[in-house]
């Protein structure tokens, strides 16, 4: 397959940035984590809609051990920037007292979905909470909620492709891609 080196959605033009086999080698890295984390365990895995549909999927495949998934949704994006507000639009369905908990982020920029997420679920007691996430932009981080499993950090900017989105479109990219700075 011809690995298309610039798109264009809606008005905005976007560049490679990060091709699929190396997607694949991040994902790899978190698997083996969690399954040697959760050797003798049974994770539910909390994976936050719908950017992280398509991490979610292919780390299930490659984790070994035992484990369950419950989806949760909640928005913070509007176009290529935070709104600052956190919508739960999904919530979680599963009882998760006592459970140990892995939520499954697509990217963690501001950490502002991930704090009210993390938050919420430890309204319902779990055993633990574990934090999964293929992307992270530390420049953007400002809170304190430590991720354990971290595929690649990035610098902080705006990113589409393989579950990511701009206003929708490009979450089928099957390669990452960065917002172009020659519009």
């Amino acid at each position: 397959m011809q690995i298309r080196n610039k798109v264009k959605l809606h008005d905005l033009n976007f560049e490679l940035y990060l091709k699929e086999e190396e997607i694949v080698s991040y994902i790899d890295k978190v698997a083996n984590q969690i399954n040697k984390d959760f050797k003798d365990k049974i994770p539910l895995l909390i994976p936050v809609l719908n950017g992280a549909f398509m991490f979610a999927a292919d780390l299930m495949k490659r984790i070994t051990i035992d484990c369950e998934i419950s989806f949760t949704k909640l928005s913070s994006y509007s176009g290529t920037s935070t709104t600052g507000t956190v919508k739960t639009l999904i919530g979680m369905g599963n009882d998760i007292e006592g459970r140990d908990i892995i939520i499954i982020e697509d990217i963690v920029d501001t950490g502002k979905t991930l704090e009210k997420l993390y938050t919420e679920t430890r309204k319902f007691n779990p055993k633990s909470i574990r934090i999964a996430t293929l992307l992270y932009k530390p420049e953007a981080y400002h809170h304190k909620i430590p991720l354990d499993y971290v595929g690649k950090e990035i610098s902080n900017k705006f990113i589409v492709g393989y579950g990511l989105d701009y206003d929708g479109l490009g979450r089928n990219l099957p390669n990452i891609y960065v917002l172009s700075e020659n519009k």
